[in-house]
């Protein structure tokens, strides 16, 4: 589940919570939405810290550095 479907289970909880008067027998809908809001929050602060360790610091310019090879022909580790 990435960003936006975090984004969305958040606020589909919150408009279950706060914004209808639904009741469904046997079915707490007000407790749904809340949980619905919370796995959302969850699952957003997962994904930002996962996303965030994954990130390649960028170079002053923005740019990812290129890695250059170079083959000197009397280095005798080639």
């Amino acid at each position: 589940m990435g960003i936006g479907g975090c984004i969305i289970l958040i606020a589909v909880g919150a408009i279950i919570t706060f914004a209808t008067d639904w009741h469904a027998k046997g079915v707490n809908m007000d407790l749904l939405g809340l949980i619905m809001m919370a796995v959302g929050i969850i699952g957003l602060a997962a994904y930002v810290s996962i996303f965030k360790r994954r990130r390649i610091p960028p170079t002053a310019d923005g740019d990812i550095p290129p890695v250059e090879e170079r083959y000197y022909p009397g280095d005798r580790r080639y």
